[in-house]
């Protein structure tokens, strides 16, 4: 390490900043202090905070939790046996596919209180843990244009930290990556999910449940809904819809909600009255919609990538994975002895995110633009859901759980996502 190095390591506050508390930037702080590095983790609200969610989670985002050493089987933390898909005048039970890769259950969890425990699972693990911090920008190097800090609001004073790296964690809106030059791309997908509880009977239901059928009038549009039971008296009831359809911009996606669940049992209990609070709503960033994940400096880790999966609107697991994998990336490039060395490391992280989810995703785009056409959607639910092998090779698909060296339907899906065009 040089002297130069050696006198800005000494300057700087942590070795890596992390802007906003959530799965992606509690995950990636979580691994870094891990090992060995200091850490700083800031995020804007206080927790306990709301976030829109379905607040379901697979097998994919339960291996992570079990991987950070997440106690799951602490109260509060629901298990499910799979997806219960419901459409075309049928309902089928489809159990999460036994694999070696990822536990054959999912959990809920809400929103309310999960990044909670995450974020303070990092803390106990090392992290510095600055809740009630609005991050302002980006401090530059001014010869590299490197971001080496960021400012910040804190109980209305103005202040600054120094970083050696910064990963923006920072969501969909991703302020912090605007202000680097990272604008949102156009051919990306894009959705929007609302969601609100209602006490119910049905809050401890043992699968997820997806509503294959949204209807418009007389519109299927491209999206599904779904009833998640959270466990303690109430379910989580929502819709994902993707911007592939005409219709999207010109939908009240809250009042298709309430319409949508009038056409449910009485008994279920999803009434105006059993509301518990108000229907909200969030875009869903999804397939890489921000591009490069690496820039001088600054690291994007899950919404602020843009890493949903587009064929299902799942963004918990992405945004636990890319926050871990950027986390191992930055301590072996934290590692190197020279900027240059650091540099050819970091420029990994972005080709690592194309080979892991490049081809999958690009699927997942072709998908939603298949579905968004007028039809396509009526065909696929009236003429899949009676077929339980074609709807377990789609659980599949859809969910991205698969075996390296699995059964058939893995070795289609792997072959289909290694020769896909990264996204």
């Amino acid at each position: 390490m040089s002297e130069r190095d050696r006198a800005k390591r000494r300057a700087a506050d942590a070795d890596v900043i992390v802007v906003g508390a959530g799965p992606s930037g509690a995950t990636a702080a979580f691994f870094l202090a891990r090992a060995g590095l200091d850490v700083l983790l800031l995020e804007k609200t206080h927790f306990p905070r709301e976030k829109v969610c379905g607040d379901g989670l697979t097998p994919r985002a339960v291996k992570e939790l079990i991987g950070m050493g997440v106690d799951i089987d602490a109260p509060g933390w629901i298990r499910n046996k799979g997806l219960r898909v419901v459409g075309g005048g049928l309902r089928l039970e489809l159990d999460w596919p036994e694999l070696h890769s990822y536990p054959d259950f999912g959990l809920v969890r809400t929103r309310m209180d999960f990044d909670q425990i995450l974020a303070e699972h990092a803390s106990n693990n090392g992290v510095t843990l600055i809740q009630g911090i609005t991050v302002t920008g980006p401090i530059l190097d001014e010869r590299s244009g490197h971001i080496v800090g960021v400012t910040a609001k804190k109980d209305g004073e103005e202040v600054s930290y120094g970083a050696r790296l910064v990963v923006a964690a920072d969501g969909n809106s991703s302020r912090l990556s605007l202000a680097m030059g990272l604008h949102k791309r156009e051919d990306r997908p894009m959705g929007v999910a609302v969601r609100t509880y209602f006490t119910s009977p049905r809050h401890d239901d043992d699968y997820l449940e997806s509503w294959l059928e949204l209807w418009d009038g007389d519109r299927l549009l491209p999206g599904y809904g779904w009833v998640f039971g959270v466990g303690d008296g109430t379910s989580n009831v929502g819709l994902g819809l993707l911007n592939t359809s005409e219709a999207f911009k010109n939908i009240d996606y809250r009042d298709l909600l309430r319409r949508w669940v009038k056409g449910m049992p009485a008994e279920w209990g999803y009434t105006e009255e059993n509301m518990t609070g108000p229907i909200r709503g969030a875009a869903l960033p999804m397939a890489f919609n921000r591009q490069p994940h690496y820039t001088r400096g600054l690291v994007l880790v899950g919404d602020a990538g843009g890493s949903i999966n587009p064929f299902n609107g799942e963004g918990i697991a992405y945004a636990m994975e890319t926050g871990r994998t950027a986390a191992d990336v930055i301590v072996q490039a934290l590692s190197r002895t020279t900027a240059a060395q650091r540099e050819r490391v970091l420029q990994e992280y972005p080709r690592i995110l194309k080979e892991v989810y490049g081809g999958y995703f690009t699927l997942g785009r072709l998908f939603v633009e298949a579905i968004g056409k007028p039809g396509v959607m009526k065909f696929a639910t009236r003429h899949g859901l009676p077929h339980p092998t074609l709807m377990r090779f789609a659980l599949k698909l859809l969910a991205n759980l698969t075996d390296r060296r699995g059964d058939a339907s893995d070795r289609i899906i792997n072959a289909l996502s290694k020769v896909a065009p990264r996204a």
